[in-house]
């Protein structure tokens, strides 16, 4: 075996071992090149798809298990065929957002090997943590990061030791120190600027695979909304050059952030279809009608306090029911689209347990037990 061989294998123990270190699990790693973002998805049996996680891992896998797709013994996927679309903001406001990172990667390929799938979509809190944008972090996902940049930077020295020349210093060019941060912090933000800049290990790894927009069958999913400019530009386009930016790729023009990916009207900024009972019913369906196929827009970002909704019949579906014990707090609730018609919330919430035609938008103080659906 000669040296090449031995130094590749040392890097891909190395890779492991931090894997399993940070968040107890074995991933697959990384297959290069990866394969062209894919935004189109024919209509599957059983689509679910839940809204913003925000860093809390309890939360999120009760609302999974809610789903059908997630083992609550093993965490393991459970969902067969079934397809999963979780519609953004995993980073921020809670502490175990890499935790969360590991775990949807990990289901991805579960997902895959068992006929089903899982799609991730970019939300303004990854977009705000890519550009350094730190306002929502929490003390706990500081530290988080700043344990998973200990274990990166003795990871770098055992490769380094093992012969692999190729190793990047992915902590070049960053501040050690962060004017009116306690300094015992500082360590968390440089670890959190290194792995979610482009280019760095954690957005290139994780990120680059998260679309902007994927349409599954007749819905359309996006973290804020769309509007006639964003489909215009072209919804394959859109997912192609954000993950150019992601990656930090040199050869595309993309080298910066998108403007679609900035500001109240971007794409994952956007409230005007989620906010509110006064949508504007008619600018919605001319959007619709300017994707093929698509009947409806499904939407995160904005908590819907009564739980999951829709307006002008059904053709805007609004799921982040401020899931997140650092965001509301609300109780678990997914959508569920079978035989690309049919669509149902299912809860944990006991007020809704007997299907109650008009759901009673005060929410009960604990979990059912069993799986309830709002009609």
């Amino acid at each position: 075996m000669d040296c090449q061989n031995i130094s590749s294998l040392i890097s891909n123990f190395v890779d492991n071992f931090i894997d399993f270190t940070v968040c107890g699990i074995f991933l697959p790693q990384p297959t290069n090149p990866s394969p062209p973002p894919q935004t189109i998805f024919p209509s599957p049996p059983r689509l679910v798809a839940i809204g913003d996680f925000h860093g809390d891992y309890p939360k999120s896998t009760q609302a999974m298990t809610l789903a059908g797709i997630l083992d609550p013994a093993t965490h393991r996927w459970s969902g067969g065929s079934s397809f999963m679309v979780q519609v953004g903001d995993i980073f921020d406001r809670g502490g175990n957002e890499i935790k969360l990172i590991y775990l949807l990667h990990r289901l991805k390929h579960e997902a895959t090997l068992a006929g089903g799938n899982l799609v991730t979509i970019l939300g303004n809190h990854e977009v705000m943590n890519m550009n350094y944008d730190f306002r929502y972090v929490t003390r706990e996902g500081l530290i988080e990061f700043e344990r998973w940049g200990w274990w990166f930077k003795k990871g770098m020295d055992m490769k380094k030791l093992g012969g692999d020349e190729d190793v990047r210093d992915v902590f070049d060019g960053l501040p050690v120190s962060f004017e009116g941060v306690e300094r015992k912090y500082w360590n968390g933000f440089r670890a959190r600027m290194a792995a979610l800049r482009p280019n760095g290990p954690i957005a290139s790894r994780f990120l680059q695979d998260y679309k902007t927009v994927a349409v599954v069958g007749d819905s359309v999913f996006v973290h804020g909304g769309l509007l006639k400019e964003h489909v215009e530009h072209g919804l394959e386009k859109i997912n192609s050059e954000v993950r150019d930016w992601i990656r930090g790729s040199p050869t595309t023009k993309t080298t910066k952030c998108p403007d679609y990916l900035l500001g109240g009207l971007s794409v994952v900024w956007l409230r005007k279809f989620s906010y509110g009972s006064n949508c504007d019913c008619e600018q919605l369906q001319s959007i619709l009608s300017s994707i093929p196929g698509a009947a409806r827009m499904v939407m995160g970002h904005t908590i819907q306090r009564e739980g999951i909704n829709s307006v002008c019949d059904n053709q805007a579906l609004r799921i982040d029911v401020g899931l997140s014990k650092g965001c509301g707090n609300g109780i678990p609730e997914v959508l569920e689209i079978t035989g690309g018609k049919e669509i149902r919330i299912l809860t944990s919430n006991l007020l809704y347990r007997r299907s109650d035609p008009v759901p009673d938008k005060k929410k009960a103080e604990f979990l059912a037990p069993e799986v309830g659906v709002k009609a």
